[in-house]
């Protein structure tokens, strides 16, 4: 059992030394620093929704009208927030959500592996993407003793996906998660009207680079003419799956298959039907598709509908309450995304570190006040809509 809610005894003790936080515990200082650190091209990037942006707004707005009920007289003194993933005995229940442009969120360009050592320092499992400024066996070996998941964006060359995947198996990722809702990018106007889409400028392409595979689809070498690779990635990114590929994803490896972008109930049966391993319930976090609903607002139906089969969650997470709220609506795990980027931009793995070890001390916390001593008990209390 870890005892998360303890850093905030760690703070208050330094303050009486006259030693400040360097990184902030709220997201809105954090946002506010990030920016900063990131400049405006990759903050549009990484801050940038789809449309509007109503529906990534919504994702983490629609948080506020679900609430807890306390329960008083209830001994909490020990709180055990760890869960069972993919047979993984893990000691929280977070995750990092894959995000493609960690790789270029650090100083020194490479938060991929800034991401993988603040995993391995947290135990907070790290989703390392396809789109990544390092290779993902570097990633990989960077998180330690701490269970790695490896997100693919499908290409359209077989080959290719089969390879990506064959190398996550060899070096030891624990899962493979399938994002469905990205065989194109959504109308993203932070980036259009800055003209930028960083993987046509080179950016994150390293898992790419490296595949044998994609490189004998190549004349030269991507480092001998990295324009013709990008061509070729852009020529074959993103392949339209349909639930008949399913059977060639459990086809090619022994890994647990993930199904990433799932939001209505009738999608999650199907995915249980199809042999999926878990359900992702996620709209990527509002920046592929506007109009929607907020996620956080589906998931009790998509939780009903997945039966047994553990489901995954994301979008609009900005917190420990929020991460609490969504356990006690049935979530298995509950993935943090923009947060520990953030972390990563102003302070790389030891950025990202403190903005995981913030998130959980606030959930270890609110579950010992309101007197839910393991994720068993929220589950049962449950949450109630606020009108």
């Amino acid at each position: 059992m870890s005892n998360f809610g303890a850093m905030q005894n760690e703070i208050y003790m330094a303050g009486t030394q006259g030693i400040l936080p360097d990184y902030p515990v709220d997201f809105a200082t954090l946002e506010s620093r990030a920016h900063e650190a990131l400049g405006p091209m990759m903050t549009n990037y990484v801050a940038g929704g789809c449309g509007d942006e109503n529906t990534q707004d919504t994702n983490a707005s629609a948080f506020h009208h679900w609430g807890m009920v306390p329960r008083m007289m209830v001994d909490c003194t020990e709180r055990d927030l760890s869960i069972d993933l993919f047979g993984l005995k893990l000691p929280s229940p977070i995750f990092m959500a894959p995000i493609g442009v960690n790789g270029e969120a650090t100083q020194d360009r490479h938060g991929d592996m800034a991401a993988a050592k603040a995993s391995a320092t947290t135990g907070v499992p790290f989703c390392a993407s396809t789109l990544s400024n390092d290779p993902l066996e570097d990633v990989h070996d960077a998180c330690g003793e701490t269970p790695a998941f490896f997100q693919l964006y499908t290409p359209r060359n077989r080959e290719l996906a089969e390879s990506l995947i064959k190398r996550a198996e060899k070096v030891g990722y624990k899962a493979i998660v399938v994002t469905l809702d990205t065989w194109l990018t959504g109308w993203r106007p932070r980036d259009l009207n800055a003209s930028n889409f960083p993987q046509l400028r080179g950016k994150v392409m390293q898992n790419y680079f490296s595949d044998p595979v994609f490189r004998s689809l190549l004349d030269k070498p991507p480092e001998e003419d990295p324009k013709a690779a990008i061509l070729l990635f852009a020529a074959i990114f993103g392949q339209v799956l349909t639930w008949d590929d399913m059977e060639w994803f459990k086809s090619v490896t022994d890994l647990p298959i993930v199904l990433k972008g799932i939001c209505h109930p009738d999608d999650a049966r199907r995915a249980v039907d199809c042999g999926a391993d878990a359900v992702y319930c996620s709209n990527h976090g509002g920046r592929q598709a506007n109009g929607g609903i907020a996620t956080i607002d589906l998931l009790e139906d998509v939780v009903k509908a997945s039966g047994a089969v553990p489901v995954l969650f994301d979008s609009g997470v900005r917190s420990g309450t929020d991460v609490v709220k969504a356990l006690a609506m049935g979530a298995r795990a509950v993935g943090i995304g923009r947060p520990y980027t953030y972390g990563l931009a102003i302070g790389g793995a030891e950025g990202a570190a403190w903005v995981l070890r913030s998130i959980l001390a606030e959930a270890d916390l609110l579950m010992a006040v309101n007197g839910y001593p393991t994720l068993e008990r929220v589950r049962e209390a449950g949450v109630q809509r606020i009108v």
